[in-house]
């Protein structure tokens, strides 16, 4: 899958995670769907903001524009996740901050998917994107699996930062007995 085709998958996937939230029998399953969310999410926003978003800034005619719009979009998501990740299990205010980080998350999709990825499908070569999809499927294996709403949001920065918070992620969630993907 070329780096596009990717990035659609895992949109597909949360929005799969949506509705498994909602189908879930006990505040046990919510919370481990919720989870799944917040790794996810995490993991999918930081190799969109290392690896996607400087190439659109790039090849884009708008694109700092275009990048800096989606990454304020990424920073409210990273909020509402820091937030559902704060949660316990049968929270009360976990079904809300769901349905809001649904909202959040289905208007980025329709954005990315109906504008941005069609203009960068036409001002990006196929070897370039497949190149980056193959790079983006083996950076999911080390992204932080957390939301960091304080960290930076571009390279270089990003680059250096993102390692060390997924170590930390991945730490937390050994420790935690988190779900993994």
């Amino acid at each position: 899958m070329d780096a596009l085709e990717v990035l659609a998958h895992d949109h597909r996937m949360v929005e799969q995670l949506f509705r498994d939230y909602h189908a879930a029998a006990s505040d046990r399953q919510r919370r481990g769907v919720a989870e799944l969310l917040v790794r996810e999410l995490s993991k999918h926003a930081a190799l969109e903001e290392m690896l996607l978003y400087p190439l659109a800034r790039k090849a884009l005619p708008d694109g700092e524009r275009e990048v800096d719009e989606h990454l304020s979009e990424h920073m409210a998501v990273k909020r509402t996740l820091l937030e559902l990740d704060r949660l316990g299990e049968g929270d009360p205010h976990a079904d809300e901050l769901v349905d809001q980080l649904r909202r959040e998350v289905e208007e980025h999709i329709r954005e990315e998917e109906g504008v941005m990825m069609p203009r960068l499908r036409e001002a990006v070569s196929q070897q370039e994107l497949d190149e980056l999809g193959r790079t983006i499927a083996r950076a999911k294996q080390g992204a932080p699996t957390r939301p960091h709403p304080n960290a930076p949001e571009k390279p270089p920065a990003l680059t250096l930062a993102a390692p060390l918070a997924a170590a930390y992620d991945r730490l937390r969630d050994r420790l935690q007995r988190r779900p993994t993907t």
